[in-house]
């Protein structure tokens, strides 16, 4: 199958928000434990400003993930890192689409000047823990039992990559 990235839009609101609500309802890979509203798209559309952010298609044009960077800290001091963020359908991962967004949002953070990205992710979410560890980040840290969620405490593994 072939996927398209194309650039984030008011058109991929629902879509968006829908794939979100999909991973708070299955999984510890969104942190929620109760569906959004669309006003969470507007909060998305906010944290990445000035930077990338794009939704993953397929031929026919199904909206079938997203992903961003944004501003790790506000701190003008903090510009050189962002923080990134894919959410990916479970039926679409292992097809390349990861790495292909990875590497786009590699690509535009150079762009802007950002020479670290960092990623937070659940420790019960063993295939985001083996993607950033294959493609190149370095676990930095770990807050111990800081979320719980379906009845689970969970930490959040925090990723660190150089470009």
């Amino acid at each position: 199958m072939n996927y398209e990235l194309s650039p984030l839009s008011e058109a991929d609101r629902e879509a968006v928000v829908a794939i979100f609500n999909y991973f708070i309802e299955r999984s510890f890979a969104a942190y929620p434990d109760e569906p959004v509203t669309e006003a969470f798209f507007d909060r998305i559309t906010a944290a990445c400003q000035g930077y990338p952010a794009v939704v993953v298609k397929t031929e026919p044009g199904e909206v079938v993930g997203f992903g961003f960077l944004r501003a790790f800290l506000p701190a003008n001091t903090l510009q050189r890192t962002a923080e990134i963020a894919y959410f990916l359908r479970p039926e679409h991962t292992g097809k390349g689409v990861g790495r292909r967004m990875l590497a786009e949002f590699t690509e535009a953070a150079r762009q802007l000047g950002v020479d670290n990205l960092v990623a937070g992710v659940s420790s019960l979410n063993e295939q985001s823990l083996r993607f950033h560890e294959r493609a190149g980040f370095e676990r930095c840290g770990t807050f111990h039992a800081v979320g719980h969620k379906f009845g689970r405490d969970f930490d959040i593994v925090y990723f660190q990559k150089k470009i």
